[in-house]
């Protein structure tokens, strides 16, 4: 009889376990589905907007104006998002994004309907679907990183999340080119539009978050106090070099692939390689969690890119360039999940939107001025030598990478 009694709290515990698990993992595939529908939303009309622009005789510049706009719009946007996902959670912020989203969608709509002022028209659509999904995107991830109790939870969380964007850059683009063929840009663009919407239906499925308290004192002085956190400057240090290392590998490989006369399905397949190569290291690391140490998977992943960078430009074959990029996806793709658990260990709980905000504004600034400091530098000194000096930057800065996450017992802790 002793047996039973014993048995049976065990079994009411593993119940709640089990339900605690299961709404978890509820919640999560909400996140991932809410950031897919938003950022293929804009990744559909960020393919879409240029092609009707060139199209319509527009020159190269103004399409690059057009590019540009997509990822301003979050460098301004992202310390009031940030705020915004701290004070209500997440469905208010997932709202407005989901409403600017739309609205950019539908303003592109527009520009396929009012020829004379479709550039203005297309410029609009891009700060508004910029705007939305980065908005959306902060709120998701400060949601992510809370469903999780630990480290190694995180990692998981942040690995399945990372997931989302690698979807999305495949689905807008795939479904925006498949509609322009079938039925035009009006009806591509009609669609693109749809797509948040049933992100917000998914978003039901997130459970609603209690209000934070409002903060008196003047938020964007005290935003940029974050800064001053221990640890928070070196980890965005971090991250700018490895987004950077990220952007030069995307501007060079079409580069390198046309100087060696590769065909373009060629040069798509290496930089596919390497978007399959992220998606598998992001679909390993929650089954290896209990097992990483951010730091030493951030060091391993600066060495690691510095020396496939010093390789690839000696490669002449489509098939070797390809295996670099497996390589260099293995390394780059196992960054975001570190650097946003760590985001999350040295940050006060209150603060995530804020951190992350700040993050989303370097990562945004890097990438809008990376691909112009390439271009000036490989004019001047090669497409190949862009590698090295990423190489070296990237070496270098590992032993910062060494540091991520320790703190020095005599640093004072931001005050908030």
């Amino acid at each position: 009889m002793a047996e039973p009694a014993a048995a049976g709290p065990t079994t009411a515990a593993d119940t709640a376990s089990t339900a605690a698990a299961t709404a978890t993992t509820r919640t999560l595939v909400a996140l991932v589905i809410g950031q897919i529908c938003l950022h293929s939303c804009m990744t559909g009309v960020r393919m879409a907007a240029p092609l009707q622009m060139l199209r319509q005789s527009h020159s190269e510049w103004t399409v690059g104006v057009l590019m540009g706009l997509f990822a301003a719009a979050p460098v301004l946007l992202a310390l009031p998002a940030g705020r915004l996902a701290d004070r209500h959670g997440y469905h208010r912020p997932l709202r407005v994004g989901v409403a600017l989203t739309v609205i950019g969608g539908l303003l592109a709509v527009l520009a396929t309907w009012w020829v004379r002022a479709d550039l203005f028209v297309l410029c609009l659509a891009a700060v508004c679907t910029g705007a939305g999904a980065n908005v959306g995107l902060i709120a998701i991830q400060r949601t992510a990183g809370r469903t999780a109790t630990h480290a190694a939870e995180r990692r998981r969380v942040f690995s399945w999340l990372g997931l989302a964007p690698a979807l999305s850059n495949v689905a807008g683009p795939v479904l925006a080119g498949a509609l322009i063929d079938l039925g035009g840009f009006a009806l591509a663009f009609s669609a693109m539009a749809l797509l948040p919407v049933l992100g917000l239906w998914w978003a039901r499925r997130v459970p609603v978050e209690a209000a934070g308290p409002r903060q008196g004192r003047d938020r964007r002085h005290s935003s940029w106090q974050l800064l001053r956190s221990p640890g928070m400057g070196r980890l965005l240090f971090v991250n700018v070099l490895l987004s950077a290392s990220w952007d030069v590998h995307t501007f060079v490989v079409p580069i390198l692939g046309h100087e060696r006369h590769f065909s373009a399905s060629a040069i798509g397949l290496i930089l596919g390689a390497f978007a399959a190569a992220v998606a598998l290291v992001r679909l390993t690391i929650p089954m290896l969690a209990n097992h990483l140490r951010e730091n030493q998977v951030l060091t391993g992943a600066m060495l690691w890119t510095g020396a496939v960078f010093a390789v690839y430009p000696f490669l002449h074959s489509a098939w070797a360039m390809g295996v670099c990029a497996v390589l260099l996806g293995l390394s780059l793709g196992s960054v975001q999940p570190m650097v946003m658990t760590t985001l999350h260990q040295i940050t006060p709980n209150e603060r995530h939107g804020e951190a992350i905000a700040l993050r989303s504004m370097v990562s945004n600034s890097s990438s809008a001025l990376m691909p112009l400091v390439f271009g000036v530098a490989g004019a001047a000194l090669g497409a190949a030598t862009l590698f090295w000096v990423m190489g070296a930057a990237v070496v270098l800065g590992s032993t910062q990478a060494r540091r991520v996450g320790v703190t020095s017992p005599s640093a004072e802790p931001v005050r908030t």
